[in-house]
Parts: C-alpha cells; sequence; structure tokens
C-alpha cells in the first residue's frame, strides 16, 4: 500500500490521548446539547462528517434520529460501524 492510499483515511494512532473524555455542546435540530466522547471517537466523527460533507452537527442529528438508547452509546456505535464498512 502505497503513502497515497491513507490519505484522508482516519488513524486513531495519531489522536493524543484517545481515551480522554471530552464534553462538547452540539446542536441537534435547533436544541444545544452536551456529548461526551473519548478524543477518538470524537476526532472519528469529525472525519465521518468531511467525508459527507457536512457539519459534525448535521451527522450526529441524523444519528440521533435513528438512535434506540443513549446518544453518547448511538455515536459510538455509528462510528465503529462506519469504520468495518471503510
Amino acid at each position: 500500500m502505497s503513502d497515497s492510499d491513507d490519505v484522508g483515511k482516519f488513524d486513531a494512532r495519531n489522536v493524543e490521548n484517545p481515551a480522554e473524555i471530552k464534553k462538547r455542546s452540539v446542536v441537534i435540530s435547533g436544541h444545544r446539547t452536551s456529548i461526551s466522547l473519548e478524543n477518538v471517537f470524537w476526532n472519528a466523527l469529525r472525519e465521518i462528517a468531511l467525508s459527507r460533507k457536512i457539519s459534525v452537527n448535521q451527522l450526529v442529528t441524523q444519528i440521533d434520529e435513528g438512535r434506540t438508547g443513549n446518544l453518547s452509546s448511538a455515536i459510538r456505535t455509528y462510528v465503529l460501524l462506519h469504520s468495518y464498512s471503510s
């Protein structure tokens, strides 16, 4: 695999303190809420949103609309399933 094959691909090894939890505010359908996720998931979420040419807020809104459990778990599951399909 050449270096060019890795361009734009998320690599968890490049995340500083990947397991550190960060609380961030997002807007879901016009309502502000806080979500706590590990750095590795925030970074992956940003990469997915960037690849889809949408904002993180838009992506989180889409995840929120399809969830059945809590939002943080739904986001982690979404990111994990997305990594399997990549």
